[in-house]
């Protein structure tokens, strides 16, 4: 038994051959535009892969029920964008934590952290534009100067770094990438405002 949205599906688990042929079907289903898939149940337990394509291995004859639950691209989005400003949080955080570390001479420690908290910036950044570039029509010019002025810091760190000036790391981050985690706090706040308005 398929259930979509708490409705009893037409389609039959015995009618594709693995698990990913049946999400793929149920993604494809015009009922399911400006839709996100947010849980998969299998077998009344949640299903998420462990590794990719997972869902492929799991032949159709192993499974006695799949139920797929949804909700509004754009209601998704506010929840997304909802989480931003804590992401920001806990970047000036972290990146406060880097620049303690290396006044203190605890050098690995401090660039094992730094490597976490560039991967973070980048995950928040892409998320922020993907956000604005699919539900607000692109990035206006405040945000198109702040993500270059940005990305300059970036780089201007990722360079003092292959020169092991651990002061002026700690200080970069200290004195402006802090400063701009609160700045882009309170950008994702706007932008959740904006989604929640858009979606009406």
């Amino acid at each position: 038994m398929i259930i979509v949205d708490g409705r009893k599906s037409e389609k039959k688990i015995s009618d594709f051959a693995n698990l990913e042929e049946i999400l793929a079907s149920v993604r494809d289903d015009d009922s399911m535009q400006g839709r996100v898939i947010t849980d998969v149940i299998v077998n009344n337990e949640n299903f998420s892969e462990i590794y990719p394509h997972q869902a492929e291995d799991m032949e159709s004859a192993s499974l006695e029920s799949v139920e797929v639950r949804s909700e509004p691209a754009a209601d998704m989005a506010v929840k997304v964008a909802a989480e931003m400003p804590k992401v920001a949080k806990m970047m000036a955080g972290g990146a406060t934590n880097v620049a303690r570390l290396l006044r203190e001479s605890k050098q690995s420690e401090a660039l094992e952290l730094f490597q976490d908290l560039l991967d973070v910036t980048r995950d928040f950044m892409g998320m922020l534009s993907h956000l604005r570039d699919r539900f607000l029509g692109g990035a206006d010019e405040d945000f198109a100067r702040r993500t270059e002025k940005f990305s300059d810091l970036l780089s201007e760190m990722s360079e003092v770094m292959e020169n092991e000036d651990w002061i002026l790391l700690s200080d970069l981050l200290e004195f402006e990438f802090v400063p701009a985690c609160e700045e882009w706090r309170t950008v994702g706040e706007k932008i959740r405002a904006q989604l929640e308005a858009a979606k009406g």
